[in-house]
């Protein structure tokens, strides 16, 4: 329990460099773009490949990717279907707050958590995996018919897959691990050169995201789908990857924790993106993200006293 406690921790604390920094403006106004920019076209790709590279493929590709992929499509349909019912909302609204609902934080805080709790980054690849390659493209698909926006539908899709950093350093890293080459040492030191600049970018990062943040106000008129998403988000879905782990596939020990802790992670904060890109349910969005964020590491703290 202390190793735990130590790991959540190390990542309160780097968070809290961050949004110190952001409030100081040691970095400028572009400094949480520029961190973003490094850890998904360089960092985290290169930590995906080596971690990839010499971790179990199947493991990656086995229970632990049908558990993130099952709770989360569940999640993203209760919601859906309640806020058709309750809420009134329109298809696209609907749409993001469930994707804030079912997404999880998955780059940002998953990687440090599977590194610095779990133990091992490879934990947090089918998770990873799954929202990337299947989820995202889905739901942006879906916002796409929402919105009816002209310019992307499945080409668009697909050339956001073939073109994604982290997507290509783990499809490489798993290609590497399957087929057991050995990369040589001339290329795995400066790739964990890079890898190791990932986890510490990407807290700094999503410290610096906090600072000024506002959420649940009075004015916009969305507490109900904002309180409704966090607690989906927060207490559903992780219950849900749980009874999956246990009842479906008998996980017992790391793999059911780590099953339930990276479905209890926070929103991701891609979904913001993709809200203001699409114009519609910014609110939802940026609140849910906030929201999460804040109460999601107690959370997660919470799962590992009860499982870790």
């Amino acid at each position: 329990m202390f190793g735990v406690l130590e790991g959540f921790a190390a990542i309160w604390v780097v968070i809290g460099v961050g949004y110190f920094v952001g409030r100081r403006g040691v970095l400028g106004p572009q400094g949480r773009q520029v961190l973003n920019k490094l850890t998904f076209n360089v960092a985290s790709p290169a930590l995906l490949f080596v971690t990839l590279a010499t971790a179990d493929p199947y493991s990656v590709l086995g229970e632990q990717l049908v558990v993130a992929g099952v709770s989360a499509f569940l999640v993203l349909g209760i919601f859906w279907l309640a806020t058709r019912w309750w809420l009134k909302r329109d298809a696209a609204e609907r749409t993001i707050g469930a994707m804030a609902a079912s997404t999880v934080n998955s780059a940002n805080l998953g990687l440090p958590i599977a590194t610095f709790v779990l133990g091992d980054a490879s934990l947090a690849a089918p998770v990873l995996l799954f929202q990337l390659a299947v989820f995202t493209p889905l739901n942006l698909s879906l916002m796409d018919a929402a919105t009816a926006r002209a310019g992307s539908g499945v080409v668009g899709v697909l050339k956001g897959l073939v073109t994604n950093p982290m997507i290509i350093g783990s499809l490489l890293g798993l290609a590497v691990s399957l087929v057991h080459v050995s990369v040589p040492e001339i290329l795995m030191t400066p790739l964990n050169l890079l890898a190791g600049a990932s986890v510490p970018a990407m807290l700094l990062a999503f410290g610096i995201s906090l600072v000024g943040s506002r959420p649940l106000r009075k004015e916009d008129a969305r507490r109900s789908d904002i309180l409704f998403a966090t607690g989906l988000k927060l207490i559903i879905h992780p219950l849900i990857a749980w009874a999956l782990a246990v009842l479906v596939f008998g996980m017992e020990g790391t793999a059911l924790y780590a099953a339930v802790v990276l479905a209890a992670l926070p929103t991701a904060q891609n979904i913001f993106v993709n809200a203001s890109r699409y114009d519609a349910g910014v609110v939802i969005a940026k609140d849910t993200v906030l929201a999460t964020t804040v109460l999601g590491i107690p959370i997660m703290f919470l799962v590992a006293a009860l499982l870790g």
